[in-house]
């Protein structure tokens, strides 16, 4: 039993003996086979970079896109200036930021300005403020276009080249309303981007923002035309012009004055404010349009100065909406809202209600456009305007004149209980008539029209017509479907008048000026 124990005891130990040979062998071939595929893997090569028939395009756009900001970037100036300004305790104040921020420096006529640095003081003291902007060089000579805000009230402009070489500048002209202005600095043979023609622009088109955000100077950035024509987003005064490039090419503080350039490097137009909620690059930034630039800086130029012309006129767009109330077949033109007694508008016999559709023979699309164009004619000149009145085209002579004096422009802007169109009106007494009146005085030369009449609107309900159409408490309904009204009861049988399920047109006086708005009545 012994001897066969011993036997097993050496059978099992040599079948351990070679399971374990095998286990190495096995884990031998293994770490073979892994050193191998590691070698291998090692030396394998690297994937090739694609060749150039595969990105040709891209790289012939990245080709085009260097060429030009290498053409444009040495135009391109950074503008420094100091100012005096007289700051009172606390600083600059910075609660209540608007959505639409503004970097540009003060003096800015869009709303709060950010460019410049400020250092609080302890009390009111005067001090020497500085900012930072852009500018781009239109000329050999040295004439150089930014805007308004960034120059105003400095007692000292200094301008840096590309090539980092710095040059004392003097001020040519400025021009608040349009926010331009133009610098020259003395030199010959200087680098400068020639004019383009904004007219022609189409959303979509590729163009380029040049200028000094946040002080890193000479940055470009690239993007496309977003938009057209837009608005004067200035509620404060509606006498300064609209017709603004949008673009999604970023543009951030310290961008102001710069060039934005399409593809071709002609100078489209300059860069002046973004819209942000954040304080930065939101996707949506600015530019005054070279038809508007290249005339204003001619005249700058030419008369350190500008002198607008001006109608007296309040208008708006015709929209889908309104067209029908005024016989128009198309949403074209500008309907005047309001005729400033004793201007030119109204010495020529324009009404409210009329419908400017051509300007010495040219289509008016929009108030915009007309509001351009007037102000690049000089006073004295006499345009001749075609008007819709009652659906019939009438001629109208305007003389115009010189803006200022306290002359203003054209500016592109029972029922007695909440009923069917969610309204509580009441009658104008005298006090609140002279209040209202008041009020418009208070807007600025021309802000303040005729006398005030109608009805008071006391309370809006909200969700119904005259809310969703912009209603608010203390407007003023002064015509009912064209038809003048002189007390609620008046403008509550209007609207009372008004067939089932029809819209009603109103005239509202609010803050200041008037306006059309169109009632549509709820559903169901």
């Amino acid at each position: 039993m012994k001897r066969w124990i011993e036997r097993s005891k050496a059978v099992v130990t040599r079948h351990l003996a070679v399971a374990l040979i095998a286990v190495v062998a096995v884990g031998s071939i293994a770490t073979f086979n892994f050193s191998k595929s590691a070698t291998a893997a090692v030396a394998a090569p690297a994937a090739a970079a694609l060749d150039d028939n595969s990105v040709g395009a891209l790289l012939t756009l990245d080709r085009a896109m260097e060429t030009l900001a290498a053409r444009v970037t040495p135009a391109v100036v950074n503008v420094t200036v100091a100012s005096k300004a007289n700051v009172q305790q606390g600083g600059a104040d910075t609660e209540g930021m608007p959505d639409m921020q503004q970097f540009f420096g003060p003096g800015n006529p869009f709303g709060r300005q950010f460019g410049r640095q400020f250092n609080v003081p302890s009390q009111p003291q005067n001090r020497m403020e500085h900012g930072l902007g852009s500018g781009v060089i239109i000329s050999p000579d040295g004439y150089i276009v930014t805007n308004n805000h960034v120059i105003d009230g400095a007692v000292d402009i200094r301008v840096t080249m590309s090539n980092r070489e710095v040059l004392s500048a003097k001020l040519v002209g400025a021009d608040p309303l349009t926010d331009l202005a133009v610098i020259k600095v003395n030199g010959t043979n200087l680098p400068s981007v020639p004019w383009g023609n904004s007219a022609n622009l189409r959303a979509g088109q590729t163009v380029l923002a040049f200028g000094n955000p946040y002080g890193f100077r000479f940055t470009v950035t690239r993007g496309i035309i977003s938009a057209l024509n837009r608005p004067n987003p200035d509620a404060s005064d509606r006498r300064k012009p609209g017709e603004f490039i949008q673009t999604d090419a970023a543009i951030n503080p310290g961008n102001s004055g710069g060039a934005l350039v399409d593809a071709r490097g002609e100078l489209i137009g300059i860069n002046t404010f973004l819209i942000s909620s954040s304080g930065s690059f939101s996707g949506m930034g600015f530019a005054i349009p070279a038809q508007i630039v290249q005339p204003t800086v001619e005249t700058l130029i030419r008369d350190g100065k500008v002198t607008h012309a001006y109608i007296g006129i309040q208008i708006a767009d015709v929209t889908p909406d309104n067209a029908k109330f005024f016989q128009m077949n198309k949403a074209e033109g500008a309907l005047i809202s309001q005729v400033e007694p004793d201007a030119p508008g109204a010495k020529a016999g324009l009404r409210t209600g009329d419908v400017i559709t051509e300007l010495d023979g040219k289509p008016v699309t929009d108030a915009g456009q007309l509001q351009m164009t007037v102000g690049q004619k000089r006073p004295g000149e006499t345009i001749h305007l075609l008007v819709m009145r009652d659906s019939k085209p009438t001629s109208v002579a305007v003389k115009l004149e010189a803006l200022g004096g306290g002359r203003g422009t054209e500016t592109a802007g029972g029922e007695h209980g909440k009923g069917r169109w969610g309204l509580s009106l009441g009658d104008l007494t005298p006090d609140v008539r002279n209040e209202l009146q008041e009020q418009g005085q208070e807007r600025g030369p021309g802000q303040a029209q005729g006398p005030v009449h109608g009805a008071v609107v006391e309370d809006v309900q909200p969700g119904s017509p005259a809310d969703n159409a912009g209603l608010q408490r203390g407007d003023v309904i002064m015509e009912v479907n064209r038809h003048s009204v002189k007390s609620a009861s008046e403008v509550a049988q209007a609207l009372s008048g008004v067939a089932s399920g029809q819209d009603a047109l109103v005239l509202v006086w609010s803050n200041g000026g008037s306006t059309f708005r169109v009632l549509h009545p709820s559903q169901g």
